[in-house]
């Protein structure tokens, strides 16, 4: 069975009911348990565990530090392009703003490298918009091995590919790559995605298992908190990772949780996280799954991320710019969201020694395996 197949099984209403339906009583038991499967996670993501929190996220620091030791992942965004052929509700690129359009050059995108190796990185992900003629294979054959030579891991967010596509830049040096459905609704995410290839649900839906199939080593995903019920899609992430893990183990996972911010053309939340509700996420992800990695980009204020660091996360973001050229020459007009978490990464760095974890420029795994 694909995860398509194991998709159109999941029933969303019944999901969302059994979520809220939780008690008390559920969530003692799934705090009780040393091994808790997607019943216990529901629990965990209900509203009846919120006055569980701080037992949450007890449970939550012990187990991170015993899988990941006292370490934090860094790695920093390249935005090699704001192009896109897609119209999406939520995105500062969307085909529909008015904004300048950017794809670096091979000088420019050496500049940018320079940039940010002096920040110490040495784990990068490319970012473009979806534009398949313009920034699509033929542009990253070019780029891929031209950046590939200055870092020790390499991931991308770009326009879903397929299958051979994704091994053909696995030969060029392609490691990890993050790819957020948005949201697991399939009506709501009609509504959110009005023209381009972006529209096909189901092609998107099927790109961790492509991603999979062809080797690559780390697959990220994640919704987009707030174009839906949180709980529900987040659900159904964790849905997502179980069918992978259990089908495609040779694999690592990754989780990263947006949460929509400014950008141009802007939209309201449809389901609002409070920061006290992402904190509650991120524990029973962690309690759920020891394994998965757990990633929290600028988006997040800085004092938030240095206060949930040690909870469960093990990878984060600095001195993000998500406009092309941002590094080396940094122009506002281009951004695709407004970053909340500003510092330089030497600042990020020092508040996570202050909180007992030593940064890691490298990839964790590649780091601290032996295999790089």
């Amino acid at each position: 069975m694909s995860f398509l197949e194991r998709f159109k099984e999941l029933e969303w209403d019944d999901i969302k009911l059994s979520i809220y339906a939780k008690t008390a009583k559920d969530v003692e038991q799934a705090l009780a348990k040393s091994k808790r499967n997607l019943e216990d996670f529901k629990a965990l993501i209900s509203p009846a565990a919120e006055p569980y929190l701080e037992q949450m996220a007890q449970q939550s620091y012990v187990i991170t530090r015993q899988r990941f030791g006292n370490t934090m992942s860094f790695y920093v965004p390249l935005y090699l392009s704001n192009l896109c052929s897609n119209d999406c509700t939520y995105c500062g690129f969307s085909m529909g703003n008015r904004i300048k359009r950017k794809t670096l050059s091979d000088s420019e995108i050496e500049q940018e490298v320079s940039a940010i190796k002096k920040m110490g990185f040495d784990s990068v992900l490319l970012v473009t918009g979806e534009h398949e003629t313009k920034v699509g294979m033929d542009y990253f054959r070019r780029t891929v091995p031209l950046i590939k030579r200055s870092f020790n891991y390499l991931a991308m967010e770009v326009q879903p590919l397929d299958l051979h596509q994704y091994s053909e830049l696995k030969t060029l040096g392609l490691d990890a790559v993050m790819v957020y459905q948005e949201t697991y609704h399939p009506s709501t995410y009609s509504l959110h995605h009005l023209r381009g290839k972006k529209r096909d649900f189901f092609y998107r839906l099927d790109t961790p298992e492509r991603l999979a199939k062809a080797g690559i080593d780390k697959i990220g995903l994640g919704a987009l908190i707030g174009l839906e019920d949180w709980r529900t899609d987040c659900f159904h992430v964790a849905a997502h990772i179980d069918y992978l893990e259990k089908t495609y183990w040779q694999s690592r996972y990754s989780i990263s949780f947006p949460r929509l911010r400014p950008c141009a053309g802007a939209l309201e939340p449809k389901s609002v996280m409070t920061d006290k509700q992402l904190v509650q996420l991120i524990c029973a992800y962690r309690l759920w799954n020891g394994e998965v990695e757990l990633s929290l980009s600028t988006r997040e204020s800085a004092e938030f991320r240095d206060n949930v660091s040690v909870l469960g996360i093990t990878s984060i973001s600095a001195a993000s710019k998500t406009q092309p050229g941002g590094y080396a020459n940094s122009n506002v007009e281009l951004e695709q969201f407004a970053i909340s978490d500003e510092r330089s990464a030497n600042d990020v760095a020092a508040a996570m020694k202050n909180r007992g974890l030593e940064a890691v420029w490298q990839d964790w795994h590649f780091a601290y395996s032996g295999s790089y």
